[in-house]
């Protein structure tokens, strides 16, 4: 086997649920393919893997944390996950939406008037990326703020710029579409994005290393991150006041493994709302993304944030053998 050089943290996020019994997961093969990767110094890794809702497999391999004092990286650290927080957000959107506070067809001038298109921009639209609202993280200027605190007021006037289409004409994937459901959830429940997210999900469900993120600790068993540059350097810290309910939350593999499995068992949403979630039009859904993988269907959604890359994804049904062979054959 050839390990290529990975120029960047590889941080996997595999979430993978409800399949068949048919073939029995290899734990050997698998544990193979990651030691041969941290044998060669090529990625760091954390990986969940469940079956039926039963976890089947967990690794981590590489640091934490790297300078005067390496810290191995375990099971239960926890990471930056970047857009997969867009799946919480879209679930707390949803769960108002059951609960009568906000429609879909909701626009966004109830809660934003003075921005751009407002009163033709539905919470649909936000919510499937097809409002035509420039994404913040594509302002010319973003890379000389992105460690600076900043307010909702200052996101706001980072957004209020000239849109890219009309509202529904097309989709264009946008962060500040998920800016701006954040803080509708906080208008609706008067409560911050956090203590929505902890009453609404990770409470309900147990999710007990989720939560919006801040500034980086080891000591909370949080990783840092880290580009490939000949050896290991340390990348960005984005402040985590701007990527709000777009891109803030924390978390680690047994977490969001839990937590696919839960929305997808109709613990968090009807199934009529995750019907609507998983419904993919023009590559959109509202706000998960399908993922074609050896035949099979996945949803789920993906993040990258400073240096942090990740991958939460639920297949309905597949067999192991399916799924393993083509990670370990190359």
């Amino acid at each position: 086997m050839t390990i290529k050089p990975l120029h960047l943290l590889l941080l996997a996020f595999v979430a993978f649920a409800q399949t068949s019994l048919a073939q029995t997961f290899n734990k050997a093969k698998m544990d193979s393919l990651f030691d041969a990767i941290a044998a060669n110094n090529r990625a760091m890794v954390s990986i969940a893997l469940t079956q039926k809702g039963r976890l089947v497999y967990s690794r981590a391999i590489g640091n934490s944390w790297l300078g005067e004092k390496n810290i191995p990286a375990n099971t239960q650290t926890k990471y930056r996950i970047g857009s997969i927080s867009k799946i919480f957000t879209a679930v707390m959107i949803f769960q108002l939406v059951e609960q009568g506070k906000l429609k879909l067809s909701t626009p966004l001038s109830d809660f934003y008037p003075t921005l751009p298109n407002a009163s033709k921009i539905t919470i649909a639209q936000l919510l499937s990326h097809s409002s035509g609202l420039h994404s913040f993280t594509s302002d010319s200027t973003y890379l000389t703020w992105l460690n600076k605190k900043m307010t909702p007021a200052e996101m706001i006037a980072k957004i209020n710029v000239k849109p890219d289409f009309e509202p529904g004409s097309k989709h264009k994937y946008s962060n500040s579409n998920f800016i701006l459901l954040g803080y509708i959830i906080e208008k609706l429940d008067k409560k911050p994005y956090a203590v929505a997210l902890k009453n609404r999900i990770t409470s309900k469900v147990g999710l007990s290393n989720t939560y919006y993120g801040g500034k980086i600790t080891a000591a909370n068993n949080e990783a840092y991150s880290y580009y490939w540059k000949d050896k290991w350097m340390p990348d960005t810290e984005i402040d985590m006041s701007i990527p709000g309910g777009a891109g803030a939350l924390v978390s680690n593999p047994t977490d969001l493994v839990k937590f696919m499995n839960s929305l997808f068992a109709g613990k968090l949403v009807s199934t009529a709302s995750l019907t609507q979630m998983r419904t993919i039009k023009d590559g959109y859904g509202m706000n998960l993304f399908a993922f074609p993988f050896n035949g099979h269907t996945a949803y789920g959604h993906g993040g990258d944030i400073d240096g942090f890359h990740s991958q939460a994804a639920y297949f309905p049904l597949m067999t192991w053998r399916r799924l393993i062979q083509p990670m370990v054959s190359t």
